[in-house]
């Protein structure tokens, strides 16, 4: 009865969802491009493509910077397989694209009703399919069954708050989660809560994130842009969500150090000029990324050729990062990094590339969605926690303060990442075993 309703209440959805879509296309143009391929009407691969077809399904950004480890070691070990890689938002499509280019095949995933679906499997006839950590999709779990496609939810994770909620649902939630092949755990409590729902075949085999790093060409950038800065205390609040900027900016008020920059880089690409209003409605003076020509004429001036890029060193308070793909150069240009969807109830965002570039780490109270890393950055001494934007300021002017506890919390923060890698291998190891030779 629960899959009738759901299934029925697609119907109405759907039309709705069209909508939105084209309602957040007016900040976001890309939200009413390939609209066809949510209703599974797809391109394709070609009929006589008989390779075999691995489909990583990463919602958005986040998750599709999180998979490239994992398709890039899929792609060494299966070089005759192609990788179709499906997202949600136009963000995390353009981030595919930024990553990959034309190695992989590209769509959005269809919504979760049935003809949708089915319309999807037939046109991309997969071999596999993997859907990252929270992707918990009930039309598209029993379809994948129906049709013989093995799909594992890897990089999986369940949260205490969304274990409650899904159990609620009683036999539905196990018949859904049982419908997994495989499910490939980030750690014992998340295997627990998942194997409590339902889920067969669980493993524990650590978090896919700790194997990202930072592009060696990203790093330089960063360093680069840090010498055109001087010797300015910086620090980037990353990732922020709607509502939280205000917060960051309250913060940094109250810092109290004149000369502090702070680079401030929204998570979603949607929201670039509303922040950067916010940031002058403040009085502050502002500097966007996008405003700059190259970033090799940040070199430039950081070796005194100047290039038309702003002097970091006096003339701003507030660095804009409204680029795409640029976070570990924004870390590797700051002495601290404060982690967004923290100071309200969001979740939390990843940590774990800071602490891989090796940038101490502050965070706020709401990590449910990061519990685990959390609690293992802050007991490495990698990380601490605020509880709001007073306590932000005052964690930051300590930090500053101390330049001994700063870089011994950067050095922490690189080992604790260091020591935490492997996933990737191990998660290979499990799905070349559900591959057809």
């Amino acid at each position: 009865m629960l899959r009738a309703i759901y299934n029925a209440l697609w119907w109405i959805v759907a039309p709705l969802a069209v909508l939105r879509l084209l309602i957040r296309s007016r900040k976001e143009r890309g939200y009413r491009e390939h609209i066809a391929e949510r209703f599974g009407h797809s391109r394709g691969r070609l009929p006589e493509d008989n390779a075999p077809l691995i489909w990583v399904h990463a919602v958005s950004v986040g998750e599709t910077r999180a998979a490239q480890p994992l398709i890039d070691a899929l792609m060494k070990a299966r070089p005759d397989a192609r990788i179709l890689l499906t997202h949600m938002t136009p963000s995390g499509r353009a981030t595919g694209e930024q990553i990959f280019g034309d190695r992989v095949l590209r769509s959005y995933l269809p919504y979760d009703m049935p003809h949708a679906v089915r319309r999807f499997l037939r046109t991309w006839r997969p071999s596999l399919g993997l859907v990252m950590e929270t992707e918990v999709w009930p039309t598209l779990i029993d379809e994948c069954r129906r049709a013989d496609v093995p799909l594992v939810l890897t990089n999986a994770r369940m949260s205490a708050r969304s274990y409650k909620r899904a159990a609620k649902f009683g036999h539905a939630t196990r018949d859904v989660f049982g419908g997994f092949a495989r499910v490939l755990a980030q750690s014992p409590s998340d295997a627990e809560r998942l194997t409590a729902l339902g889920a067969r075949n669980v493993a524990v085999l650590g978090n896919l994130k700790f194997d990202m790093s930072t592009p060696p060409e990203l790093a330089a950038r960063g360093h680069a842009w840090r010498a055109a800065i001087g010797t300015r205390p910086v620090w980037v609040a990353a990732s922020t969500r709607e509502g939280e900027e205000e917060l960051v900016l309250q913060a940094f008020a109250a810092l109290g150090i004149d000369d502090a920059l702070l680079i401030l880089v929204p998570r979603h690409p949607q929201r670039f000029n509303e922040v950067a209003a916010l940031v002058e409605k403040a009085g502050l003076r502002l500097e966007r990324r996008s405003a700059w020509a190259l970033s090799a004429a940040v070199a430039s001036a950081a070796s005194g050729a100047g290039g038309g890029v702003p002097d970091l060193a006096t003339d701003v308070n507030v660095l804009l990062g409204d680029s795409m793909g640029e976070l570990g150069a924004y870390y590797a240009a700051s002495d601290l990094a404060f982690i967004g969807g923290s100071l309200l109830p969001l979740g939390g965002q990843n940590l774990i590339e800071a602490c891989a570039v090796g940038v101490p780490v502050l965070i706020g109270p709401h990590v449910f969605n990061f519990t685990q890393a959390t609690a293992d950055a802050v007991a490495a001494g990698a990380a601490v926690q605020v509880q709001d934007p007073a306590d932000l300021a005052r964690a930051l002017r300590e930090l500053f303060g101390d330049k001994a506890r700063r870089l011994a919390m950067g050095g922490a923060a690189s080992a604790f990442a260091a020591r935490h890698r492997g996933a990737t291998a191990r998660t290979v190891d499990v799905l070349m075993a559900l591959l057809p030779e």
